[in-house]
């Protein structure tokens, strides 16, 4: 006797065999049970979700004689009859080579006869996108009013092909990807049946590995029981079979692109093609990794949106705190474009490896998120102490309190723009010095006491503030200070116009005016402008009050 394979010995033959498709179940159920069935359907989905096996159990349940509450019983003669592809009054048509105009006419022709047993034919038409445009316009007349006792049932993986005017006359149904649990759950059934001995995490793997679709998974675990027939199927096994890579694998690579050894990652990818690893495959999976670890950065409850193990999400949250949201999305776009070269390329290994390159070395791209992670890079080495060799910080004169002048956190922010260069101030018999001291004399401005306790509240925190910003953002905000600009709102001072192009974003002074009022209960609004040419940095602001005493005349305030 011949073999049968899992995927087809394992088809659902009811409607309660279907996994993961509720409530489309549900809804065909009812209809069978009311006798409100409908004369068109479109089954729409990716592989492998129980499109056609579906449309098989509708067909069974609207002309099986004994139902068992709108499924069909598999039992009488039409049932038989159905499931052993012998009936005439269900015919099944692949479209993808029977695409002419011909082949509708001849349904057109068929259909005028009723059927000779049964209630209904029914016409299953598989990857009905297929069809010409002239077969979908003689399909439409016959679609629109068959006969009371015909059905179709269309069927399609690229939804987006069907005509709209085949559209509007179907009852469509999206059949939706099943979930891996539930996947696992069935491969567990199937594999005690068939007296598989199988590892748990095996298992899950192969669930996994099918994306969704139920008769990849069977395919998949029909491969690894023929290679290791009579043996227990191990994770390992399973891995070697699919050339699928294990996930330390993943967290050593990443690690090593993040810490920029381009040796070790050339390495570990050689070990990868030494245990005969699919690098294709391999590049795929490392693009899902970095997902995970893309998720567990931007959602709080990670858990449900990643699915494995606890020890690995232990493992992805520890990786996750190495690279920032920006980082991880340079590094998906790098390996994105590698994936689709990799289909078309000869040298596979040549292409993965200059990747790796370019995410170990940002310097070699010239785009904006290469130039970030580069800044960030020189960012964390001048906060651990590597500051270049004549640094002039602090020489503006750092005042802190009340006086208004820029703090010494603000300084950090602020850079150097106004600072004359060292040589014009050391030479001569100081008369260079004397003129830039007093051409650069800060000019004092008063305003209202609550304008300045904002203001030196910010002031005073602008460095830790501008640190603790996202990485992609915080290099635009090193050479800015804050000015009063009315009440509760201040006024953020660029240098550079890119700079400012970048920080007046409304994103980006919203994330600033929420830190600010969670951190310091503050709720202050920002502003931004450019700095214009010759702008001093050094302006002092004072109360009112502060200057009424040094003055000892009336200010009208405006």
């Amino acid at each position: 006797m011949s073999y049968t394979a899992l995927y087809r010995k394992w088809r659902p033959a009811a409607f309660d065999d279907v996994k993961g498709q509720d409530p489309i179940v549900q809804t065909l159920k009812n209809q069978v049970i009311s006798g409100r069935v409908g004369h068109a359907y479109l089954f729409c989905g990716t592989r492998g979700t129980g499109k056609t096996s579906v449309a098989k159990i509708l067909a069974k349940a609207v002309n099986c004689e004994n139902p068992i509450e709108g499924s069909p019983c598999n039992q009488c003669p039409v049932c038989r009859a159905i499931a052993g592809a012998s009936s005439m009054n269900v015919v099944e048509i692949d479209a993808a080579s029977n695409n002419g105009v011909e082949n509708i006419r001849d349904i057109r022709e068929q259909v005028q006869y009723p059927p000779t047993d049964g209630n209904y034919r029914v016409y299953i038409i598989d990857e009905v996108h297929m069809l010409s445009v002239g077969a979908f316009n003689a399909l439409l007349k016959t679609l629109e009013e068959p006969p009371s006792y015909v059905i179709f049932i269309l069927a399609t993986t690229e939804v987006h092909k069907i005509p709209v005017t085949i559209l509007s006359r179907c009852q469509r149904y999206d059949f939706k990807r099943i979930p891996a649990k539930i996947i696992a759950d069935r491969l567990l059934q199937v594999t005690e049946t068939e007296q598989v001995e199988i590892e748990e995490k095996a298992l899950l793997y192969l669930a996994k590995a099918a994306d969704g679709a139920f008769r990849d998974a069977l395919s998949l675990l029909d491969q690894c029981i023929a290679f290791h027939f009579g043996e227990i199927l191990t994770y390992d096994h399973v891995l070697d079979i699919l050339g699928a890579v294990d996930q330390t694998i993943f967290s050593r690579m990443f690690r090593g692109v993040i810490e920029k050894r381009t040796k070790d990652c050339i390495l570990l990818l050689e070990e990868i093609i030494i245990q005969g690893r699919e690098l294709g495959q391999f590049v795929q999976e490392f693009i899902w990794y970095l997902r995970n670890l893309l998720l567990t950065q931007a959602a709080e409850d990670a858990e449900g949106l990643v699915d494995m193990s606890e020890d690995n999400l232990k493992q992805l949250k520890e990786d996750g705190r190495l690279a920032d949201g920006s980082t991880l999305i340079r590094y998906i776009r790098i390996l994105s474009e590698l994936s689709n070269q990799l289909r078309f390329a000869s040298q596979k290994r040549i292409l993965i490896e200059i990747a790796l390159i370019k995410l170990t070395k940002p310097e070699m791209e010239v785009n904006i998120d290469s130039l970030l992670e580069r800044i960030a890079a020189l960012e964390a080495r001048i906060e651990d102490g590597y500051l270049a060799e004549g640094s002039r910080a602090g020489t503006l004169g750092v005042t802190k309190g009340s006086s208004g002048r820029l703090s010494e956190n603000e300084m950090s922010a602020a850079g150097e723009a106004d600072t004359p260069p060292m040589s014009a101030r050391a030479k001569g018999d100081g008369q260079e010095e004397n003129q830039w001291s007093e051409s650069n004399h800060p000019k004092e401005v008063a305003i209202p006491p609550a304008q300045l306790e904002d203001l030196n509240l910010v002031r005073n925190e602008w460095g830790n503030i501008v640190r603790q910003m996202g990485i992609s953002i915080r290099p635009s905000f090193r050479d800015t200070v804050v000015e009063p600009s009315g009440d509760h709102c201040l006024c953020i001072v660029f240098a550079d116009p890119i700079n400012y192009a970048i920080g007046n974003r409304p994103s980006v002074l919203g994330s600033l005016e929420r830190f600010v009022e969670e951190k310091y209960g503050k709720a202050i609004y920002f502003k931004t402008r450019q700095r214009e040419n010759g702008e001093p940095y050094n302006t002092i602001y004072v109360s009112s009050e502060e200057l009424r005493e040094k003055i000892h005349i009336e200010i009208e305030e405006e």
